[in-house]
């Protein structure tokens, strides 16, 4: 079983340092050991910011945090040089792109020109400043927040930039019993995270990336994937279905879900559980559709329920 997962779940689920948050831990760490970047979308208040610091801690890897604004200028995030008048040359000042886990708040508040400056860093894990290229340390995840409510003042990121993602999670309230344990043990919680200490390295956390490379995948699988990548593209109520880099997703996150399910193979049940986080950001409705309430959750679905499953 996966260290990462195992130590995730025994500190903040099991302990109750974050409630009710079991699918979005499993899917960040799963992203963390395919070396993806998550979306995250949710109201304000749901605890998106405690989650991501507490993994981070958890696991030893350098956090840092960018509140996206209007005004903000690429070179805010990725750095600039400036001149030293003691030693009479230009010094880099690195930004905050130059960590571990870089939690992007509230993306879509950026204008496109500052939501740009990360494609390069997510892509190649390298950011170029005055034309000098610095590649950025292992492991490097973005785990950047949206709110979906909010309509004015906002730069929806275009199809290219959500495509970089490799999973999008949707983060909801509590139930009403998670709301009142949350509620009585706000205090405990806060401190609690605070106080969080590094169980696992980062060069533990390299080791487990590596291992999650290694996790079995047969040639049905590879041909189940594929089928419902293509299937995407031929649903009628689909104006852009999933790309390659969509089946690539898929095959990394099944690996790393087998991984945290204490498997060295995939089966099909993995690519089913995380189809619709990998797929649904790929995935534009035709806009006629759409406003008759046609979501591409659903077309997941339909997908899932109309590819034959690989026998074992």
């Amino acid at each position: 079983m996966s260290r990462i997962f195992s130590i995730v779940k025994r500190e903040l689920i099991d302990k109750e340092v974050l409630i009710e948050k079991d699918l979005e831990l499993k899917l960040i760490v799963s992203a963390i050991l395919s070396r993806g970047h998550v979306l995250m979308e949710g109201v304000p208040g749901v605890a998106k910011t405690y989650t991501c610091k507490a993994i981070a801690r958890l696991l030893g890897l350098n956090f840092k945090r960018v509140q996206m604004t209007p005004d903000l200028l690429p070179s805010d995030i990725i750095g600039y040089y400036v001149y030293d008048q003691r030693s009479g040359v230009f010094v880099l000042r690195k930004g905050p792109i130059f960590t571990n886990i870089l939690l992007v708040d509230e993306i879509n508040r950026a204008s496109p020109r500052t939501q740009s400056a990360l494609l390069e860093a997510m892509q190649e894990r390298q950011v170029t400043i005055e034309g000098e290229n610095f590649k950025l340390e292992e492991p490097f995840i973005v785990i950047a927040t949206q709110n979906p409510i909010e309509m004015e003042g906002v730069f929806p990121l275009p199809e290219a930039q959500v495509d970089r993602f490799l999973v999008k999670v949707i983060t909801g309230y509590t139930t009403h019993e998670g709301l009142v344990k949350i509620a009585k043990r706000v205090d405990e919680i806060e401190e609690a995270i605070e106080n969080l200490k590094p169980i696992l390295s980062r060069e533990d956390v390299l080791e487990e990336i590596k291992t999650t490379r290694t996790i079995h995948v047969d040639d049905s699988i590879y041909e189940y994937i594929a089928n419902i990548v293509e299937e995407t593209r031929k649903h009628p109520a689909v104006k852009l279905g999933a790309s390659p880099r969509a089946a690539i997703a898929l095959v990394k996150m099944a690996k790393a879900w087998a991984y945290c399910e204490k498997r060295n193979y995939v089966i099909p049940d993995d690519v089913k559980a995380i189809a619709k986080y990998v797929l649904a950001h790929r995935v534009l409705v035709k806009p006629e559709l759409e406003i008759q309430g046609v979501t591409s959750l659903r077309i997941i679905e339909e997908v899932l329920s109309k590819i034959p499953v690989p026998k074992p």
